[in-house]
């Protein structure tokens, strides 16, 4: 084994460096005034069938002109990314053009889905209850300030992090907003289209999902679990 300070100099001299930590920006803001939905996950991130269990969660990229919030939307079957936004702000519009994008690329009411996030505040609006009835789905929120209740949305992040923002590729920060949303549209669309997930047997999610549409039997079987 060789310690940090020669495991530096040896990358120095390679020319390579580790992915950076930035400055920790707060995207969990609780709205004491505002009523809390039941965790009807805890913990338990897998689904029977697409459509069933949704999770999202706020994260945070600097740029030249400022701070960037992204909303991603991951359904917990096969870890697709159905719905996300990028912008400059963390209001709740945010979070409801990730819904609407959701509602887009999966159809327009799912009367068994759950939708689990924390308890910021852009999840415990009126207006985000109101548009998940509008779609069919029930609400579901972790404790606060607690990980391990949106583990499946923190782990998204984390590799959109890894391989994108502070990827080898990436030589600093994006200049604006608009062009870290351009490069999260082809991250999303390789991370739903051609990302291994050892969860999903080695197969991106696309592939994932269009095995369970093929075999009508065993879907059928599937859905059937509660």
């Amino acid at each position: 084994m060789i310690g940090r300070d020669q495991t530096a100099r040896l990358m120095r001299a390679a020319g390579i460096e580790g992915a950076r930590r930035s400055k920790r920006v707060k995207t969990t803001r609780p709205d004491p005034a505002s009523a809390r939905h039941p965790d009807l996950v805890k913990r338990e991130f897998t689904a029977p069938a697409p459509n069933r269990l949704w999770v999202t969660d706020l994260t945070f990229v600097p740029t030249w002109a400022g701070v960037a919030y992204v909303c991603f939307i991951i359904d917990a079957f096969s870890r697709m990314i159905v719905g996300w936004r990028v912008a400059s702000h963390m209001r709740t519009e945010m979070v409801l053009d990730a819904i609407e994008m959701a509602r887009w690329s999966r159809g327009a009411r799912h009367e068994d889905l759950r939708c689990h996030s924390d308890a910021g505040s852009q999840f415990t609006s009126i207006r985000y209850g109101e548009r998940l009835a509008e779609i069919g789905a029930t609400p579901s929120i972790g404790t606060i300030g607690d990980s391990y209740d949106n583990a499946l949305a923190e782990t998204v992040n984390g590799y959109y992090k890894a391989e994108l923002v502070r990827g080898p590729a990436q030589p600093g920060p994006w200049k604006t907003v608009e062009d870290l949303e351009l490069a999260t549209l082809g991250w999303v669309h390789w991370h739903n289209t051609q990302r291994l997930h050892g969860y999903l047997g080695d197969v991106p999610p696309t592939e994932f999902e269009n095995a369970f549409y093929a075999v009508p039997n065993d879907r059928n079987l599937l859905v059937g679990i509660k």
